[in-house]
């Protein structure tokens, strides 16, 4: 297939989703100045930082039928007008109210982009074609954070924190209007397309779409015993990864008070777990070893994490903070593997929905306790306990769910014997 679609619509969906997480997270290195100007205790700042995914739950659903039944391209950019507008509004809040509120609406925008990216690609790429699709796509978020964090932090040199969520929020509205110029809801629309490329895609999408079991909707989801393990698992993941990533610029903060100096050491961490995502992605790929890559980067980051609350010295410390975010993200890839390998065809659509959608409450969770645990202890221990606890205890699932994948491949296996 040639590289048009590729050059198209991934590189302008990158864009658009890294936009979105740094909206999302660039709380994180604001925090500390945050707090201090609204004088608010840690809890009300991991309350800020987590509300954004209360609001997130809500558009899940709706996004994705909206981007099947109308249009994702239009979903989209809707979505993006939105949230840039929210992300805007965060600059002109004068109380701790407000910004939660603003949060919680910046939530209830981006929660829609997440499934209607995934129509749009379903549209657009071919089932061999799409794992790289996704993983394409899914890099944007340690290419967020690298990005943001010394961004913010030279913003930040010049200006107030308001100034900073002000200057991060209009990019998305800009953008809103080059995705709607460049993306094309189908290659059926798509003049730039060859005509033979295009025939040829739109034979093979007919061809998987006949072949495609009939979803059972989400009431089979809902009573689907596996499904609520990887709702269980991804909730426990998310709290763990949510609470590092909002949490760790403030521990970074620790080491210096210059803002410039703090953005490129909170890149530091997140520049190693881009390269760990892709690592282990790309090994995942080779073994067909799914579990084993997303279970052992979660350990390894859980122990990291608890190592390094009783190391002293910022260059170990942030030598294990690089350790954990690894651990955190690199489960990205191979994770949306196991889904399809233990659910039933009929309901893998409507799990993954769910399993994203309230597994992601748990970036309420981790950064709401870490908050709450900060101010009970008046440190930053009990909270990477916690954190700790969370990777490892989603570690334990997915070897879990990994049986049952174990079990369906003997099952399977033995159907072919006796035939």
């Amino acid at each position: 297939m040639g590289a048009s679609k590729w050059l198209r619509i991934i590189p302008v969906a990158f864009i658009m989703y890294m936009l979105a997480y740094i909206d999302r997270i660039n709380v994180g290195i604001l925090m500390p100045y945050i707090q201090e100007d609204l004088k608010i205790n840690a809890s009300a700042a991991g309350d800020i930082a987590g509300i954004f995914f209360v609001g997130y739950l809500i558009f899940q659903i709706p996004g994705g039928i909206l981007a099947a039944k109308w249009s994702a391209k239009k979903t989209i950019f809707i979505l993006m007008l939105l949230w840039g507008i929210c992300a805007t509004a965060a600059g002109f809040v004068q109380t701790e109210g407000q910004l939660k509120v603003v949060r919680f609406a910046l939530g209830v925008a981006e929660g829609g982009v997440w499934p209607a990216v995934l129509v749009l690609l379903a549209n657009w790429f071919t089932t061999k074609e799409r794992a790289r699709a996704n993983a394409f796509w899914m890099a944007c978020l340690p290419v967020s954070a690298m990005l943001m964090a010394p961004l913010s932090g030279f913003l930040l040199k010049f200006f107030d924190w308001k100034t900073v969520l002000i200057i991060q929020g209009i990019p998305p509205i800009i953008w809103a209007f080059v995705w709607y110029a460049m993306i094309k809801d189908k290659p059926s629309e798509a003049r730039w397309m060859k005509q033979e490329e295009k025939e040829r895609l739109l034979t093979e999408l007919a061809a998987e779409q006949n072949k495609t079991v009939q979803s059972e909707g989400y009431i089979a989801a809902f009573k689907n015993k596996t499904v609520w393990g990887l709702v269980i698992m991804y909730f426990l993941w998310m709290t763990g990864f949510y609470g590092y990533t909002l949490w760790v610029p403030s521990v970074v903060g620790t080491f210096t008070k210059n803002p410039v100096t703090l953005g490129w050491l909170t890149a530091i961490p997140f520049t190693c777990a881009l390269i760990g995502m892709l690592m282990n992605s790309y090994w995942s790929d080779k073994r067909m070893n799914r579990v084993q890559h997303v279970a052992i980067p979660l350990v390894i980051a859980s122990i990291s994490m608890i190592i390094g609350q009783f190391v002293t010295l910022p260059v170990l410390q942030m030598v294990l903070l690089s350790i954990t975010a690894i651990g955190v993200y690199a489960p990205y890839g191979p994770l949306w593997a196991i889904p399809t390998a233990i659910i039933p065809a009929g309901v893998v659509g409507a799990a993954l929905g769910l399993q994203n959608a309230i597994g992601n409450l748990g970036g309420y969770n981790g950064p709401k306790f870490f908050g709450v645990l900060k101010d009970m202890t008046g440190n930053y221990h009990a909270g990477f306990y916690f954190l700790a606890t969370a990777l490892f205890l989603a570690a334990i699932m997915t070897f879990i769910l990994g049986r049952l994948i174990r079990s369906n491949e003997e099952s399977r296996l033995n159907q072919l014997i006796e035939k």
